[in-house]
């Protein structure tokens, strides 16, 4: 009988309710106000009276993905590496079917930058999108972009979560509990290397080894993860005895160690050990530069890159202004979050699309957690963050007559496929000005060389790019720091006066320095 309520219980779903940018595909990408953005919480057409259970987004996903109860996985928004599974490259502003995993019934979502994974019911994995960097963990580089959803090299899985363009599976099987494939570049698959190689014995141009196939990560041989989540380019999982660890790129304290260098292999966090272990039902999240997870009591702690302006926090700091509040749910998008509390949805963070729900008379950012005035005394079952939107479900149980009132967002049929940006005609070079500009060349090759998956992001903080490298540095200029930094271990840079200044006059700053993507 109990087992029967406990399935009743994991089936239980919602209405899905979505605030944020709707023009997905050119999120990140065009400055200034974008029109269609949904300032509070909105029902999606597609999804009227559909039980949703579980959503997924991700601090650098411009596409989201919702199952229902049925098992059936709906994907929206941008589209350009195959990301929704729908077998082409046509962004789509509705939630639609994916047709292929019909025969299936998928439980759990993961979502990346350009990627998605699924998990079935009975523990199969299968993924769709871009396979650049090995991140489907389909054994295999052949094929860049995946349109269509295929199988992972992986078993017996419970959960997933993907970072920008890495992906993690929880596994049953004993003694590997925790998979990982795709881009090793600052650490973040936990196996004490990034795989950086020189791509010919003669050339000074780096690369990282793309890792197709998911390996377990032998530092957690002998126990059992429970939780995790990813950020960009970190990771923050818990285990079954209620410790925390963090591993991959450790710019503005998103690691939680005190420092600012990138963990190759997962270490674990000194507040949450011995009499401060977390609980079972604790909640993890990581945001672009940011981790987090509730502890003894249901307090939530916090740390790394927590607002735009102001000192970032090193270690795991209470975030006071949720003391006392049961948080059921967590997620954080770029550099704003969303929390399932008692009977109220709450969020915070940076903001310019109206991700936060505060609805038009409301305030576009929040330094300070706040109520989402249009959720106040429903039930939250579970949120999911992007790249400038939230996902909100809510239980119907009393509440259908006010979910009615909402607003409902019908969405475009979309005909054509998004073009890509046309690309500039290289300048000539003459004898006169090839000294000046060899140099200048040098970097941008190898700038493009060492951190090609940036090239299809958009903004990880959905203003610009100038943003993504405050927020997460990139390779090419950890080479230029040369013995400051060592490879990929060095201390991250602080706040210069300048830079604080600029970001106090609302100015994005040049942090440890990603290169600058193609528009």
């Amino acid at each position: 009988m109990a087992e029967v309520e406990a399935e009743k219980k994991v089936e239980k779903g919602g209405e899905l309710l979505f605030c944020g940018a709707t023009q997905l595909d050119i999120v990140g990408r065009k400055k200034g106000l974008m029109e269609g953005n949904l300032v509070s919480p909105t029902r999606l057409r597609p999804l009227l009276g559909v039980d949703i259970r579980f959503v997924a987004s991700g601090c650098t996903s411009c596409h989201c993905l919702a199952l229902d109860v049925e098992g059936r996985c709906y994907t929206w928004g941008r589209n350009e590496k195959g990301q929704l599974g729908h077998g082409d490259l046509l962004s789509r502003d509705r939630p639609t079917v994916v047709s292929e995993l019909s025969k299936y019934k998928i439980v759990k979502a993961g979502s990346g930058r350009s990627h998605s994974v699924v998990v079935t019911d009975e523990g199969l994995s299968l993924a769709f999108g871009w396979n650049k960097h090995g991140q489907l963990g389909s054994g295999s580089l052949k094929n860049e972009v995946e349109t269509y959803p295929v199988r992972s090299q992986v078993t017996d899985v419970h959960s997933v979560a993907c970072g920008a363009d890495f992906t993690v599976w929880l596994s049953s099987v004993e003694g590997a509990s925790i998979l990982t494939a795709g881009l090793p570049q600052y650490g973040q698959l936990g196996h004490g290397t990034d795989n950086e190689h020189n791509t010919k014995d003669s050339s000074v141009k780096l690369a990282y080894e793309a890792q197709p196939r998911p390996k377990a990560i032998a530092a957690f041989s002998q126990s059992t993860v429970t939780k995790v989540a990813c950020g960009t380019n970190h990771t923050v999982a818990a285990d079954s005895k209620g410790c925390v660890y963090t591993w991959g790129f450790g710019g503005y304290g998103r690691l939680g160690h005190r420092e600012q260098k990138d963990e190759w292999v997962p270490r674990i966090i000194d507040l949450f050990q011995r009499q401060n272990v977390i609980p079972p039902d604790a909640v993890i999240s990581a945001g672009a530069a940011s981790s987090a997870c509730t502890a003894a009591g249901g307090q939530l702690y916090m740390w790394g890159k927590i607002k735009i302006s102001g000192d970032d926090w090193m270690y795991p700091k209470p975030l006071m202004d949720l003391s006392g509040w049961n948080i059921r749910c967590m997620d954080s998008g770029s550099m704003h979050h969303f929390v399932g509390a008692d009977n109220s949805c709450i969020s915070w963070g940076h903001a310019q699309y109206g991700e936060l729900g505060y609805g038009p008379g409301g305030q576009k950012s929040s330094a300070i957690p706040k109520k989402v005035n249009a959720l106040e005394n429903m039930h939250i079952l579970t949120v999911a963050c992007g790249l400038g939107h939230s996902m909100v479900v809510v239980d119907r149980t009393g509440v259908a007559d006010r979910l009615d009132q909402l607003n409902v967002f019908d969405g475009e049929v979309r005909t054509e496929v998004l073009q890509e940006p046309a690309k500039t005609a290289p300048k000539k070079t003459t004898k006169k000005n090839a000294a000046n500009t060899s140099k200048d060349t040098k970097k941008r090759k190898k700038a493009k060389d060492s951190s090609d998956s940036e090239e299809e992001s958009g903004s990880v903080n959905s203003q610009s790019d100038d943003d993504e490298e405050l927020l997460n540095g990139s390779a090419d200029k950890k080479k230029q720091r040369g013995a400051k930094a060592g490879r990929g271990r060095g201390r991250g840079r602080g706040n210069s006066a300048a830079e604080k200044v600029a970001q106090e006059n609302g100015q994005p700053k040049r942090g440890r320095g990603r290169p600058r993507k193609q528009q």
